[in-house]
């Protein structure tokens, strides 16, 4: 299973990216997804996550009602859109997909056991 993020850079505050996650190796439909993030040199957090079909949806206090994931299981990519950023969100993105087929969506970074390389996301103030 190989996971390969795209989509991260630098935007001003107030701005917006979207990031993309092409998934292969497995049958992508069938799995929950997620984006987490680190800062600097933190534990990696829970930022939104996305059952295997689009109808349930779980975001972080921090990103609720600015990011947005979505996903496009014709093309195997899992999207977040991030709206109005921060400098605090300022972070290396990585793309998570769960163990389990059909597995509910959970923000425990253990429940997922395959992860993207991570990209920079730079938020300029």
């Amino acid at each position: 299973v190989e996971l390969v993020e795209s989509g991260g850079g630098l935007a001003q505050a107030g701005g917006s990216l979207r990031l993309a996650c092409v998934a292969t190796g497995r049958t992508f439909s069938k799995y929950p997804m997620a984006w987490f993030r680190t800062k600097g040199g933190s534990e990696r957090e829970f930022v939104a996550g996305i059952g295997s079909t689009e109808s349930i949806t779980q975001y972080s206090n921090s990103v609720k009602g600015r990011f947005t994931i979505s996903r496009d299981n014709t093309k195997d990519t899992v999207y977040l859109q991030m709206n109005s950023l921060e400098p605090e969100d300022t972070a290396v993105y990585y793309c998570a997909s769960r163990w389990s087929e059909y597995a509910p969506v959970t923000p425990r970074r253990f429940e997922y056991g395959y992860w993207g390389r991570g990209i920079q996301v730079t938020v300029a103030a």
